[in-house]
């Protein structure tokens, strides 16, 4: 049961690390180090995205500023609530996998993401001044011990005005990568600062049908009474 709830989310994401491996937090003894990861986009420019990492998969003094690597793991999210602003959505991506490339390697597709999870608030269509549509998803993703993460989806074009229709409570997969935006917030000093948010830029949808799920629960039944 827990390894397809693992495979509900399933990131790889390649690129150079550029921040030193900071402490995070400690579960059970365990350590937690976090880092930065410049992920390249076909585009000439960069995501910056936040990797988790456990003390017993990696030395934090392996985690160089500069080193090229590859990372297989889990998106995920957690509230911080050791903010000014109150609790905050935290994204990063949980490593599961580290290993290290060749300096002049190239890695045909950087940044992969898979996600299959339920739609847990209205999705909300708009456009740009420039004319062009997205819808912003809000996806709860199963994860064992009863617990879930809510990853921020941003769907464009076709798939934006099909998402738009979709109801609360909808299971969906989704393909495509994960992204780092810069924004800028006004305080109530009046002072203006740049925040970054994340989410994942859809490039592909599929919708769980019903009729999907209870042919696979019935596989499930049908298998069951055959091993009893």
């Amino acid at each position: 049961m827990v390894g397809n709830i693992i495979e509900n989310n399933m990131v790889t994401i390649s690129g150079k690390i550029v921040s030193e491996a900071e402490f995070s937090h400690e579960v059970y003894g365990e350590g937690f180090y976090c880092f930065t990861l410049e992920v390249p986009r076909l585009s000439e420019s960069y995501d910056r995205i936040i990797v988790t990492v456990s003390e017993r998969l990696i030395s934090k003094q392996s985690l160089q500023i500069g080193k090229l690597i590859e990372v297989e793991g889990q998106f995920r999210s957690y509230n911080n609530y050791n903010t000014t602003d109150g609790s905050k959505l935290i994204l990063t991506v949980f490593a599961r996998e580290i290993s290290f490339l060749e300096d002049d390697k190239k890695v045909k597709n950087p940044n992969q993401i898979f996600l299959n999870g339920f739609i847990c608030k209205k999705p909300i269509y708009r456009t740009t001044p420039f004319g062009r549509e997205i819808t912003d998803i809000l996806l709860a993703v199963n994860r064992p011990y009863n617990k879930s993460d809510y990853i921020p989806c941003i769907c464009w074009g076709r798939n934006a005005r099909y998402s738009a229709g979709l109801e609360v409570g909808q299971n969906i997969k989704i393909w495509g990568r994960i992204q780092s935006r810069e924004y800028q917030k006004k305080l109530e000093t009046g002072e203006i600062v740049t925040k970054v948010a994340y989410e994942v830029s859809v490039s592909k949808m599929e919708i769980c049908s019903e009729e999907g799920k209870k042919e696979e629960q019935e596989q499930e039944e049908t298998q069951e009474e055959n091993e009893n």
